[in-house]
């Protein structure tokens, strides 16, 4: 089950899906006018000389030669005296103060961090923060400043399915490397190593392979819209899908990781699962949308605020199915149709503290529900 609120497959059949992430273990050893733009969350006067994003579209050659002095490398040490436990992966430059992001995963376990620029410079890295329920970490390097080139950051949020997009990072250790594409598809969510899902997650078509974990997914004005985290393989190696957590999510934890090394995620504390026809049928709804509460967290913000579980199975068509929970219909007046939308509102517009209102269907009858959000707690 995933803690973040969605049982995998259910209890009436499930869908194997195989998510590698993208980071790989090693053996030892201007021609367009730019826009003004809001950068990193600050005004671009106050970055420095970073990276513009454009109004008109680039080629592929122009996306990359703006773009390659801000990607580094990052060669990751987990043990001491084990070279074997080595890794290498991508990052890129967020700012002049020498901040760097990259996944989590890459910086998992490590006791040293070392990054390489594109002169091939390479400079020892601090962890500064790490979110593991959302695969961002911020690392920091005392670089000359003539080697800092900072990258923007785009809207994610503008992005369309067909939309074209280049990914740049280091795939299998091959430093430098460029590949482009299209988004495939938005919103997804993707298993993450704390137990929970991310959510919000642009799925592409380019080519994005062991190594290239923490590099930048750009928009064709050189923006950069995600940061390539996973691949969908059953081989450890490309095979048409990769995953990169948005743009918008960065611009939200990046700068509390540069602040606090932390990003404390709101919680509401319930498990279940999407409603879909044959769970539909089984509940008597005209409509499979929804999200049936199966699990309330004891001492939860949905605990508190009096939401129900399910406690009773029905049998049909010769499988077994969970009922008599509430149906969450919408979060803050809009629509859930799945659980993804819950997760998507959470963490694009929500905050610790914050208050939600859920529409209830409970006992054939709406209700909305008041809850204040907690603290996510740590995945087991």
């Amino acid at each position: 089950m995933d803690k973040s609120g969605v049982i995998v497959g259910g209890i009436a059949g499930a869908v194997i899906v195989l998510v590698v992430f993208a980071f790989i273990l090693v053996p030892p050893p201007n021609m367009l006018k730019p826009e003004i733009v809001v950068t990193n969350g600050h005004d671009v006067s106050t970055v420095g000389e970073t990276t513009p994003t454009y109004s008109k579209n680039l080629s592929l050659i122009e996306i990359f030669e703006n773009s390659e002095a801000g990607v580094i490398r990052v060669n990751v040490q987990r043990a001491e005296e084990d070279l074997t436990q080595t890794g290498v992966g991508s990052g890129f430059v967020f700012d002049k103060k020498g901040h760097i992001i990259t996944n989590a995963h890459v910086v998992d376990g490590a006791k040293k961090v070392v990054i390489t620029f594109l002169d091939g410079r390479s400079y020892n890295a601090k962890i500064i923060g790490v979110d593991t329920f959302t695969d961002i970490a911020v690392i920091k390097v005392n670089a000359d400043l003539s080697l800092l080139h900072p990258l923007s950051l785009g809207d994610s949020s503008n992005l369309q399915v067909g939309e074209p997009i280049a990914a740049i990072g280091n795939p299998f250790g091959l430093s430098g490397s460029m590949t482009s594409g299209i988004v495939s598809q938005l919103g997804r969510l993707l298993p993450s190593g704390a137990g929970y899902s991310i959510p919000d997650v642009i799925q592409t078509d380019a080519a994005i392979n062991p190594g290239n974990s923490g590099g930048p997914l750009l928009n064709m004005r050189g923006a950069i819209v995600g940061i390539n985290t996973a691949i969908q393989s059953a081989t450890g190696e490309f095979t048409g899908v990769g995953f990169a957590v948005p743009s918008q999510t960065l611009a939200k934890i990046v700068p509390t990781l540069i602040q606090n090394g932390e990003y404390k995620h709101p919680w509401i504390g319930i498990s279940g699962r999407d409603i879909d026809p044959d769970l539909a049928k089984v509940l008597n709804l005209n409509d499979a949308v929804g999200f049936l509460v199966v699990t309330v967290v004891p001492d939860s913000p949905a605990s508190k605020a009096g939401l129900h579980g399910s406690e009773n199975t029905v049998e049909m068509d010769g499988s077994q199915y969970i009922v008599g929970g509430d149906i969450i219909l919408s979060i803050d007046e809009l629509e859930v149709r799945k659980i993804s939308d819950i997760l998507i509102h959470l963490q694009r517009a929500k905050s610790v503290g914050d208050e939600i209102i859920l529409e209830i269907l409970r006992d054939g009858r709406t209700t909305n529900f008041t809850i204040v959000l907690g603290e996510r707690p740590n995945g087991e």
